[in-house]
């Protein structure tokens, strides 16, 4: 039985261009980290070793910075760059039927008219996929670390042989949350939507009074997709970033909730999706 190329794509992963807007004062800076993926007649290239089909990925990294420029209002956002650069990349080039475009935007903190400082408390993320016809795209944000010192328990839950865990009703709730959601439309101002999404899901978490982690999480994306017009679902993820007391009772002291370890692994991970 002869062996058959099955789907394939390619790309170039990981393209970093940061654009400065000199066009009014103060100045705006967009870090990107641009990562392109094609679809289309390219099964010469791997049967038959013929590269006439073939975009090189060079050109994929130039494109990225050359839009930077030249699509300059569009790439304010990561969602309009990603359309413009999946647009391109179906329409302009023959060989492709479909581009996936996925951006991370690591935001910058102004400090004065023309110096920033790194905000590492989140990343901003999107994937934008375009076929010809149609386009998708995802708007999310990772590495969002939150936690809350009271108005969460873990409690009622099942017996059976092997658990240990004894309940609380007053824990530490902390959590890197990433979140990812659907958008029913692409002509939308998506930097007001992400915002907030990011807004609705930060107050949500800490007003919820929490029973788990997962009653937490839906309420949060519950909020999203009844507040936020515009997004069809959202996927969220939570890692559960325990923090356990200490027993302090060998130094004649009493840990009263305060005084925690916080641990890195291993951490319960729940997800889910929850749709409009």
């Amino acid at each position: 039985m002869g062996a058959v190329l099955g789907h394939n794509q390619y790309g170039k992963a990981e393209t970093r261009v940061v654009r400065v807007y000199r066009d009014a004062d103060p100045h705006e800076v967009v870090d990107y980290n641009v990562s392109v993926a094609v679809v289309g007649d390219f099964a010469g290239i791997h049967v038959d070793g013929d590269n006439a089909t073939c975009l090189t990925t060079d050109a994929m990294k130039n494109t990225v910075n050359a839009f930077a420029k030249e699509h300059g209002d569009a790439a304010r956002e990561p969602e309009t760059f990603g359309l413009a650069l999946a647009r391109h990349f179906v329409t302009d080039v023959d060989p492709v039927h479909r581009a996936r475009i996925t951006l991370e935007m690591y935001p910058w903190r102004r400090l004065h008219p023309h110096a920033f400082a790194r905000d590492g408390g989140h990343v901003r993320t999107a994937t934008v996929t375009y076929d010809g016809h149609d386009a998708w795209v995802v708007s999310g944000v990772t590495h969002l670390v939150l936690l809350k010192t009271t108005d969460s328990e873990f409690s009622g839950f099942l017996q059976e042989r092997y658990t240990t865990l004894p309940p609380t009703h007053d824990r530490i709730l902390a959590t890197s949350l990433s979140a990812s959601w659907q958008y029913d439309r692409i002509d939308m101002d998506f930097g007001t939507a992400w915002r907030a999404v990011r807004r609705t899901l930060l107050e949500t978490f800490a007003e919820h009074d929490s029973r788990s982690v997962q009653h937490t999480l839906h309420d949060m994306g519950e909020a999203v997709v009844r507040s936020v017009d515009g997004v069809a679902s959202i996927h969220l993820v939570m890692p559960n970033k325990h923090h356990l007391p200490i027993d302090l009772s060998r130094f004649g002291l009493e840990n009263r909730n305060e005084v925690f370890v916080a641990t890195t692994e291993p951490y319960g991970l729940i997800e889910a999706t929850i749709t409009r």
